[in-house]
């Protein structure tokens, strides 16, 4: 029998590995980022990226197998599929790529919009698996808006903000963007089941307000094109999925009832 318990011993082992190894490398506690920029610039940015995303997605591939013994996961990398997934990541990448990103690394700004975006997405990945990958699946029991503002809070406890020179203001505005944030991604991983349509949401939150790699490299009106673009083209592909995920379960009860009456009458 499936057990549905909630381990906190888990999401706190969890949140340790993630907080640790991410904030050692966004803080720069050991000042790599002096050494890393003799780099050629790709290398540099890439590597930051893994980096500062490391400690989420190890956490979440050391976690989740213990998870997984316990019960069925249903958020997985590419959800219930593959090729919507994956459309819907290369859509701002395409979009970046040809508006361009100025740079301070006097890179060509298409080339480096190409790069910039690559790496949102791939730091967005590492998140994701363990913000949706792993806590989603972990409080999936709970009711929803318990469900959210725990995670909402973790998240927001990650960064560790209160730590540094920002207003009570400004950290209560934040813990808000990450509880809202929890919930309409997460909306997004329940309907798809897919971390990276999930980090597809979440790239364009970064890129709207939070990303390093792109900061003022575009302006308000190129935000808004890619901003519209994206989640235009997403909404059409998440309705569609949803119709598909929903036709599959109907299938999958019926044909589960189908084999459930042959064994009674058997």
């Amino acid at each position: 029998m499936e057990k549905n318990n909630i381990s906190w011993k888990r999401v706190v082992i969890f949140f340790i590995i993630a907080t640790l190894m991410s904030n050692i490398f966004r803080f720069d506690i050991f000042e790599l980022k002096s050494v890393l920029e003799k780099l050629p610039t790709w290398v540099f940015i890439f590597t930051t990226v893994l980096l500062e995303g490391s400690g989420v997605i190890i956490g979440a591939l050391i976690i989740i197998p213990f998870l997984k013994k316990e019960r069925k996961t249903e958020i997985s990398l590419f959800g219930t599929s593959k090729s919507k997934s994956l459309v819907m990541v290369i859509i701002p990448i395409i979009i970046l790529t040809i508006i361009g990103v100025t740079n301070d690394f006097e890179m060509e700004y298409h080339l480096y919009g190409l790069i910039a975006a690559i790496g949102t997405f791939l730091y967005c990945i590492m998140e994701e698996y363990g913000w949706r990958g792993y806590l989603q699946e972990e409080l999936k029991t709970l009711k929803p808006w318990k469900k959210y503002l725990i995670i909402g809070f973790i998240w927001y406890l990650w960064h560790l903000t209160f730590l540094t020179k920002a207003t009570v203001g400004d950290n209560l505005f934040f813990l808000g963007m990450m509880i809202l944030g929890s919930w309409g991604i997460g909306q997004v991983a329940e309907s798809t089941k897919s971390i990276v349509a999930s980090a597809c949401f979440h790239m364009i939150i970064q890129i709207m307000m939070f990303n390093a790699l792109i900061k003022n490299g575009i302006d308000g009106t190129e935000k808004i094109v890619i901003l519209g673009v994206s989640i235009v083209i997403w909404f059409v592909i998440i309705k569609k999925w949803e119709k598909e995920n929903t036709f599959a379960n109907n299938f999958k009860n019926k044909s589960d009832y189908r084999e459930e009456s042959k064994y009674k009458k058997g």
